[in-house]
């Protein structure tokens, strides 16, 4: 079994995020920032992103010291993408309160040569256009996944239907399977899905945990009972960051491999929304992983 590397494109942000359980201005945010750190934990990760000169490189050492290559991070004139969002009481759908892109707005990512070999390649939610011209770059990674929302699947659906024919995993939540799909029913949702290009789709279910759909069958786990929630910004990424990163570990996209990942992603996404920003995830180590890993097997277990 080798050891493979995953190359993540997506966005580093400055966010700003009031929950229930307090307020942390500036922290650090954005899709391929909680995936990196996530995948750091399980295989070697390559990041392409830009930030503006007010990023500050305490930011960037914290990235490094989790062993992230950074040589595809672009530092340019001008300001770090930044977001504030609010969450209510029942920590549902954030209320986003400021949107500034910043030098996000024309970010075009650039592959650096070392990366293109890339074995994993993860799109995180940025423009489909974009996403696709990093599918382009990169040479012949053996498994695609991609993340979208909302806002590309009825804004830009061409650009998403183009992207959609060259990856093979799809990372959404149901509601972005419905819209995607047009269909209510998640099955049927899948297969239409499928039929626009992704083979592997997993569905997030938010609390209710999620469900994946290979071709070799089907697999679903609940959430993980957390008994802390603070901040639930970066679950998504975060959950992407465990099922690609155990993913890349095994270097395996069987069955099999794909189920554990997905309990994988489940314990990574649960770390993720104790603390603020990257706070815990930062700090894990491989024995408080494998413990909630372990945790998760028995939810599931009847024995």
């Amino acid at each position: 079994m080798s050891e493979a590397k995953i190359l993540i494109v997506g966005s580093v942000a400055f966010d700003d995020v009031e929950t229930p359980a307090g307020r942390r201005p500036l922290s650090l945010g954005g899709s391929a920032n909680y995936f990196a750190v996530g995948a750091s934990h399980f295989a070697p990760i390559q990041l392409v992103a830009v930030v503006g000169e007010d990023f500050p490189e305490s930011h960037v050492s914290a990235l490094r010291d989790r062993g992230v290559d950074l040589e595809g991070l672009e530092r340019v004139d001008g300001h770090t993408f930044f977001w504030r969002g609010r969450y209510g009481a029942d920590f549902g759908d954030a209320e986003t309160l400021d949107t500034q892109l910043n030098v996000f707005a024309d970010f075009q990512p650039k592959i650096p040569v070392d990366y293109k070999k890339a074995e994993y390649l993860f799109l995180g939610n940025i423009h489909p256009s974009l996403q696709e011209d990093v599918v382009d770059q990169v040479e012949s990674p053996k498994l695609i996944g991609c993340d979208t929302m909302n806002f590309w699947i009825t804004g830009e659906a061409g650009a998403l239907a183009s992207l959609l024919k060259k990856i093979n995993l799809l990372v959404i939540n149901e509601g972005e399977a419905r819209l995607l799909s047009g269909e209510k029913m998640i099955s049927k949702a899948v297969d239409k899905i499928r039929a626009m290009g992704p083979e592997i789709i997993v569905i997030k279910k938010g609390g209710n945990g999620a469900a994946l759909y290979h071709p070799d069958g089907q697999f679903f786990v609940p959430a993980y009972p957390l008994e802390r929630l603070t901040d639930p910004t970066g679950a998504g990424d975060s959950f992407a960051s465990g099922l690609m990163g155990y993913i890349a570990q095994q270097n395996s996209t069987d069955l099999s491999t794909f189920k554990t990942a997905l309990l994988y992603g489940t314990v990574m996404a649960s770390f993720a929304c104790e603390e603020f920003s990257c706070d815990r995830t930062l700090t894990l180590n491989a024995s408080e992983i494998t413990d909630r890993f372990e945790e998760m097997k028995s939810l599931i277990s009847l024995d």
